[in-house]
Order: C-alpha cells, then sequence, then structure tokens
C-alpha cells in the first residue's frame, strides 16, 4: 500500500515538474518549441535594386591647384623666426620652402651650409637609385651548378629575399628561396642529381660591411652591407652576423625539403658569369623598393641601392666608390652637389653633410618636366598621420598633407618632402636641424612639427 502511495506521489511530482518546465518554455527560458510570444511577421520582398545606366567611370582626382595662392616670403619668414624662437630646438638649422607648381624658392634659411642630414639622405641615394637603375628594373637571384655536385647561390643585390615561397603582392619576400629551390631541384633531378654542396656567391659587392662612423646602437639600425640576404638580415630586432651565409642556409634547407640532399657546410665561391643556370626568382621592381625604403627608413637597403648605382656606373662597389657614384649621379640631375659630402647611404654616419638647398633641389627636379625617371620619389615618401615613419606625426589637422622623409640622429633632426597649405598650395621643404645638444633630439623633433603643422595650417601671406 505504501509502495502504490510513493508510485502515485511520484506520478504526480513529475506532472507538476513538467508543468513548470512548460511554463518556463513558453517564457522562453529554458529550450523548448513552446512560446508566448506572437508569431513573428512574414518576411517583406527584397528591394529592387536600381544600377544606373551608362559605363561606369573612374571618379577623377584633382592635382595640384595652381590658382591657389603661394605663402609670401614675409608670411614665411614670421614661421622661419618662431622656429629659430622655439626653446625646444637647440643648435643650429636649415630652411628652404619653394614653390612645387612654379619652383621658385620662397624661403631660403641658411639652406646653403651643409649640415648633417640623417636620414633625409636617403632621399638623394633613393633619387640616384631611381635615375641610375631605372624605377621598372627587378633584381635576379640565381642557382647556378659551377660543377658537377654543387650549386651556388648567386646574390644580385635583392636583400629583401623570402625564406619561404614567392608573394607577388609585397615587396619584402616578392621572390622567395622555396621557389627558387623548388625550380633548382626540378633541374637536378633531371639530371639524376640527388645530392648537392651549397655555396653563395655575394661578390656583386666588395669592401667592408659595415662603415667605420657606425658604432656601437647605430649597428642595431643596419645589416652587414652584402648582396644577398633573406628579409634584410633581420631577425627580430636584430640582424645575422652575416646575411649572405644565413639566405644560403635558408636555400639549402629548402632544397633539402623538395629532396635533394644536401651536403657539408654552406660556403663561399665566386662562379663563372656562365655557369649554367638552374633556377631564377626575381625581386620587386627598383620603384617599389625605393617606395619600401623611403617608407620605413630602411638603412641596409639604402646601403645597397647606393651600391647597385655604382655597379651600374662601373665604380668600385664598396662605401667609397657607392657615395662617389650617387653624388655624381645627383650632379648629372643638373643639381649643384659642391657642397655635398657621402659617407654611406643611409645617412647613420656623422661625417655626411648636405645643404637643405640640395634637398629641395632634388625635390623640384623630381616633380618637374625633366626629371621622369624620379617620378616615384615624392608619391614614396611617408604620408603623415597615415603610415611609415610618419603614421603617428602630424595627425589631426594636419594628416595628409604631407609627405616626406623623417632623419633622426642624436644631434640631428630633419624633415624633407612636401607640404599642401591650407590654401592648398603645394610646397617643398628641407628642414634640417643639427649641432643639436646631446638628449634634446626628440624634443627639437617636436618643434620641427610645430613648425611643418604651421606650415601646413597657414596662408602665410
Amino acid at each position: 500500500m505504501a509502495r502504490g502511495r510513493r508510485t502515485v506521489g511520484g506520478i504526480a511530482a513529475a506532472v507538476l515538474v513538467l508543468a513548470g518546465y512548460g511554463v518556463a518554455d513558453a517564457a522562453d527560458v529554458v529550450p523548448g518549441v513552446l512560446t508566448t510570444d506572437p508569431p513573428p511577421a512574414a518576411a517583406e520582398p527584397f528591394p529592387d535594386v536600381s544600377l544606373p545606366g551608362g559605363d561606369l567611370v573612374a571618379p577623377t582626382v584633382e592635382g595640384a591647384d595652381a590658382g591657389a595662392p603661394a605663402p609670401t616670403p614675409a608670411g614665411l619668414e614670421a614661421l622661419a623666426t618662431e622656429f629659430a624662437d622655439d626653446y625646444r630646438r637647440t643648435g643650429s638649422f636649415g630652411l628652404v620652402v619653394a614653390d612645387a607648381i612654379t619652383g621658385e624658392t620662397l624661403l631660403d634659411h641658411d639652406g646653403a651650409t651643409p649640415r648633417l642630414p640623417a636620414s633625409s639622405l636617403k632621399v638623394l641615394t633613393a633619387a640616384a637609385a631611381l635615375d641610375a637603375l631605372g624605377a621598372d628594373r627587378v633584381l635576379t637571384t640565381s642557382a647556378v651548378q659551377p660543377a658537377e655536385g654543387r650549386v651556388v647561390l648567386v646574390g644580385a643585390g635583392d636583400v629583401l629575399l623570402g625564406a619561404g615561397e614567392s608573394d607577388p603582392h609585397e615587396v619584402v619576400g616578392r621572390a622567395g628561396l622555396a621557389d627558387l629551390a623548388a625550380r633548382t631541384a626540378a633541374a637536378l633531378a633531371e639530371q639524376g642529381t640527388t645530392s648537392v654542396q651549397v655555396d653563395v656567391d655575394d661578390s656583386l659587392f666588395t669592401g667592408a660591411v659595415h662603415h667605420p662612423d657606425w658604432q656601437g646602437i647605430d649597428l642595431t639600425f643596419v645589416m652587414p652591407v652584402q648582396a644577398l640576404a633573406v628579409e634584410a638580415g633581420r631577425i627580430g630586432n636584430a640582424f645575422v652576423d652575416d646575411p649572405a651565409l644565413e639566405a644560403g642556409a635558408a636555400f639549402a634547407d629548402a632544397l633539402g625539403e623538395h629532396g635533394i640532399e644536401v651536403v657539408g657546410n654552406v660556403g663561399r665561391r665566386t662562379v663563372d658569369p656562365e655557369a649554367e643556370v638552374l633556377g631564377e626568382v626575381e625581386s620587386a621592381t627598383i620603384g617599389e623598393i625605393v617606395r619600401h625604403t623611403l617608407k620605413v627608413s630602411d638603412n641596409s637597403v639604402a646601403e645597397v641601392l647606393a651600391r647597385l648605382v655604382a655597379v651600374e656606373r662601373g665604380a668600385t662597389p664598396d662605401f667609397a666608390g657607392a657615395t662617389s657614384a650617387v653624388r655624381q649621379q645627383i650632379a648629372e640631375l643638373g643639381v649643384d652637389v659642391s657642397g655635398v659630402q657621402i659617407a654611406d647611404g643611409s645617412g647613420l654616419s656623422e661625417s655626411n653633410r648636405v645643404p637643405a638647398a640640395v634637398l629641395v633641389d632634388v625635390l623640384r627636379t623630381a616633380g618637374g618636366p625633366d626629371g621622369a625617371s624620379l617620378h616615384g620619389l615624392l608619391p614614396g615618401m611617408p604620408v603623415s598621420g597615415l603610415d611609415g615613419t610618419l603614421a603617428d606625426r602630424l595627425t589631426g589637422d594636419a594628416a595628409g598633407r604631407v609627405r616626406a622623409k623623417t632623419g633622426t640622429l642624436i644631434r640631428a633632426i630633419s624633415l624633407t618632402g612636401t607640404v599642401v597649405t591650407a590654401d592648398g598650395r603645394p610646397l617643398l621643404l628641407s628642414v634640417l636641424a643639427s649641432d643639436l645638444e646631446v638628449g634634446t633630439a626628440l624634443q627639437a623633433r617636436l618643434a620641427v612639427d610645430s613648425l611643418v603643422r604651421s606650415l601646413a595650417a597657414c596662408g602665410c601671406r
């Protein structure tokens, strides 16, 4: 009898539980099919879309406004006086501003005095490379077979190789060693070769791999200058000791992944130019490489570009030959280089001296009708508040109005490029603040930015 009561009680309890769950289900508190919500409204038909008739037309982008008023020399002198009195800037400075449309110099404050340019020197290196090599030139890295059982990786100046597959959308890694290894392995397989010794030939460049002026912290900003490297020899925040051999090792590893046994250690060997080519990969164009160099202020690639100018001109591809070749190339553009002293291609050396007027002359040439070879120079520079070394500088109202090469050393701050005023007038600018007191570079850069911000915001009439 007790057992029957327990059974009836259990059934009653179950009913109560189920009833409670049903209420919760209807209220959408717990999962279930019941609901007290009203049924959903019927779906509305998708609206008709009417496309505009006619052919698609690309938007028109207006160029420089030749009718926009230019600043007056008196207006610019007022800005120069403010900069001269800026307590944040120690030492001395050169400042030149020119009209980008007419080419007329509007302001010249000590612009003829050679000063330490820092990375504004890259403007000269980039211009020389574009003019000497051509913007469409590519650099071909090859694997050759000088003898049976031996493969040599030959560098042609592409130090932006990738260790993996080639990436057609990037400048760094446009040419991939994995692709080169695949092509080389296929050629070896056709010969029946399954085992090779791998060497590198980086003999395109000669001389010291570090400039004697580069000391201490400088060496953390540039790789040993060689004609062959993976991603400019960088690993994290440091550079490998021997970029060419490291590239050779990466190539050897890739060969192994494609079924070719690599014996021995990677060494160096200079090969005959007529050696049989097993495979090749091509870099980005010189124009793209120059743009990369200017945007991120790549010291390593700048040094390589200077040496490539020397090779093109038949000069010795070392520091002395490269810098002499860059200087001569700039002179042949019609720029007076009598005050120019170049020690390296990147601007790291404190022996470099360039007048601000020379830098503006190069910009003037690049924007003029006679500077067709340099037309990629100005568009390749960092844009204020947007990218490169100006991504976080000159933001706000000045964003997008400045395209310029930055420069920073312990005793020098520079900015060289173009500025569009509030009236829409494009200007050419180079400001070189040098002889800074040690420890004041950051505040000098803030002063330079204030000057350029004022120039962008002004009518200056």
